[in-house]
C-alpha cells in the first residue's frame, strides 16, 4: 500500500500528460483528471475526473438520452386534464423561468474549463492546481445535475 501511495503522489505531481490504465477504481480518482471510455459503436467519451466522475457524468447522460428517446416514442396523451397538474406559486415560476439561463451558464463555464484542460500547457502546471481545477469542475458540474433535477421537479408542477 506504502508503494501505491507513493506511486500516486509521484504521478499527482508529474508535469505532463500520461495515459494510465488500470483496474483500481481508487487509484484513478486519486490520479487521473481525465477519463477515456470506450461506449461503444466506435465512440470513446472524454469525461473530466476519475472512475467516480465517469460513472456520475455517463448515468446522467444515459438517463438523459433515455428519457428523450423514451419521451419522443411515447404517444402523446390526449389533453390531460389541467387540474392534475399543480399551479406553480410566484415564487416556482420565476426560479423555473430563470433555471434555463443558469443551465446555460454552467454548462458554458464547464466547457470552457474543459478547453482549458484540454490545452498541453494545463498539465505543466504544479499537480495542486489541476486537482483545483478538477475539483472546480466537480462542483460545477454537482450544481448542474441540481439544476436539471429541480428543473425535472418544476416542470412536472
Amino acid at each position: 500500500v506504502e508503494t501505491l501511495e507513493l506511486l500516486e503522489e509521484l504521478l499527482a505531481a508529474y508535469p505532463g500528460t500520461l495515459l494510465l490504465v488500470s483496474h483500481d477504481r481508487e487509484f484513478l480518482d486519486n490520479v487521473v483528471t481525465s477519463t477515456l471510455a470506450l461506449e461503444g459503436n466506435g465512440r470513446v467519451g472524454e469525461y473530466v475526473g476519475g472512475y467516480t466522475d465517469w460513472v456520475r457524468q455517463s448515468t446522467r447522460a444515459r438517463s438523459k438520452a433515455a428519457s428523450v428517446a423514451a419521451a419522443s416514442a411515447a404517444p402523446a396523451p390526449d389533453a390531460a386534464p389541467a387540474s392534475l397538474k399543480r399551479k406553480l406559486n410566484y415564487k416556482d415560476s420565476r426560479e423555473l423561468d430563470e433555471l434555463p439561463k443558469r443551465i446555460e451558464a454552467l454548462e458554458a463555464r464547464i466547457a470552457e474549463c474543459g478547453a482549458k484542460m484540454q490545452e498541453p500547457a494545463f498539465y505543466q502546471q504544479d499537480g495542486a492546481a489541476i486537482i483545483a481545477a478538477n475539483s472546480e469542475v466537480a462542483v460545477l458540474q454537482t450544481e448542474l445535475d441540481a439544476a436539471y433535477q429541480r428543473w425535472q421537479e418544476l416542470d412536472a408542477g
